[in-house]
Order: structure tokens, then C-alpha cells, then sequence
């Protein structure tokens, strides 16, 4: 017998985006004097229905659904990112990043190396993946996902920015620590790069924390959990969800199941 909630979510995985994002983004790596700049995406099994606006790639997956009816196809992965990225982004003024969709597509914890010299750093130079079931059990115990609230309507992320060189070289490098800090299973490590890309973010695009439409005193919050735990950082700009790096229960939050195959 068919499964009625699962039937309901759908078979299209989630996905959710780590340290380094919005490095995926040309009209940032474009800035950056250290390329590659990385990033961390991590595949989930689609077990329950995350909220709209809030940073876990919904809009692509809905894409994914309507063109592919349901369930990834059988295709090579580089493939299906980039039918996807076309699909969602055709005619789009601000185009989602190739990482919405290669979070969806690549199995387990992705690195993605963002280089503005190749094909305009829309898609990565290079992607490595870590599908060990010891390494994906540990990022399943340590990484609490915390409800905050969806993007508000009026909002929008890129009013004010600050594309410093600087900021840009170390939102890049906090990527890569943070995929590091997954392979050696390293808590202090996550908990430090999820610090240093909230730290990037706010400095490089302030309207993704701090904008006259969110309800919720983002800057506050976070910095409440970092002091209390390793570390943390938001799911998306604007807020949505709040990701706790942390080796014990974060109350209110909910644990993840990462998709490897």
C-alpha cells in the first residue's frame, strides 16, 4: 500500500544549503580574489513539507516536480542540474543559483566550487560529495533545524550591498571549512564556519538579516544560539529556518534524514 503522507510530499528530495552560500552567485564570485570560493549543500529525503520562502529550495523543487513528473529521472546528475537551472531561471531577472539544484539532484553532502572563470561561475568548477554513512550519521546528530519564520512578502535580499573583495575571498573560504569540518566530523569546526558565513553574509548583503519587513530581530537571534552553542546560522536570507550546530538537544528544533543514493 502506498504510503498517503509520502504520496503527498512527493519524491523529489529537499535540499538544504550550508556555509558559503550565496558564493554561487556570479555577481559575487566575480569578486573574489581567491577562487574558488566554496560552498555546502546537503540532499534530504523529502519526509516532511518545509515552509515556502525560507531557504530550502522549494521553488525549485516545485520545478522539479512539474517537469519531471514527480521523481528525479534516471539521467546522468550535471545533466538534470542543468535543465533545472534553465527550467527555473528562463527569463528571470535574478536567477536562483545552480546550488538549489544540485542539492536536489547530488546525492549526500556536496562541496561546489564556484570560479568566476569557468562559464561565468554559474555552475560549479568542481563538486565533491560525501555519501560515508558514519560521516552522514554524525551531520544527522549534530545539525538541529530550528523553525523561524518565511521571507515576508516586500522582502528582498539585495537592496544594499557591500561586494568587498575581502568579505567575498573569506564567505568562500568558509565553505569549504565547513565541508572539511563534516569530513573530519569536527563540532567546533561546523559550529566556527556556520559563525564566519553569517558574519560574511551581514557584511556583504545586510538586507539578508536586518530589512523593514522581518518581524523577527534576526541579528538578535543568532547571535543568542551562537553564544549558546557552537555555532549557527540561518537557512536562507530573511531567515526561515535557524541551523544549530550542537552535540546536544536544541529545544524546538527537528532533526534531518540526508538522502545518499
Amino acid at each position: 500500500m502506498t504510503d498517503p503522507v509520502q504520496k503527498f510530499l512527493g519524491r523529489i528530495p529537499l535540499r538544504i544549503a550550508l556555509a558559503g552560500g550565496w558564493i554561487d552567485q556570479p555577481f559575487v564570485s566575480r569578486h573574489n580574489p581567491d577562487p574558488p570560493g566554496s560552498m555546502v549543500v546537503v540532499s534530504l529525503v523529502p519526509n516532511f513539507r518545509p515552509m515556502d520562502r525560507a531557504g530550502f529550495a522549494t521553488g525549485t523543487r516545485a520545478v522539479a516536480h512539474r517537469i519531471w513528473k514527480g521523481r528525479l529521472p534516471r539521467r546522468p546528475p550535471h545533466q538534470l542540474v542543468r535543465e533545472l537551472y534553465k527550467a527555473e531561471n528562463e527569463g528571470r531577472a535574478d536567477p536562483s543559483g545552480s546550488q538549489d539544484m544540485i542539492g536536489i539532484v547530488y546525492p549526500g553532502i556536496s562541496r561546489l566550487d564556484y570560479d568566476a572563470r569557468i562559464e561565468g561561475g554559474i555552475f560549479p568548477a568542481h563538486i565533491e560529495t560525501l555519501t560515508d554513512p558514519q560521516i552522514v550519521a554524525w551531520l544527522e546528530r549534530v545539525l538541529h533545524i530550528l523553525p523561524v519564520e518565511p521571507r515576508p512578502e516586500g522582502y528582498y535580499p539585495l537592496g544594499r550591498q557591500n561586494l568587498d573583495p575581502r568579505w567575498i575571498a573569506r564567505l568562500g573560504r568558509s565553505g569549504r571549512a565547513c565541508f572539511e569540518a563534516i569530513r573530519t566530523r569536527d563540532l567546533t569546526a561546523l559550529g566556527r564556519s556556520f559563525n564566519e558565513c553569517m558574519a560574511c553574509w551581514e557584511a556583504i548583503l545586510p538586507d539578508t538579516v536586518q530589512h523593514p519587513t522581518l518581524r523577527v530581530d534576526l541579528k538578535a537571534m543568532l547571535r543568542a544560539y551562537q553564544r549558546r552553542y557552537p555555532g549557527a546560522m540561518f537557512s536562507g536570507c530573511g531567515g526561515g529556518y535557524l541551523f544549530v550546530a550542537a552535540d546536544e538537544p536544541v529545544p524546538g528544533s527537528f532533526p534531518i534524514q540526508i538522502r545518499t543514493s
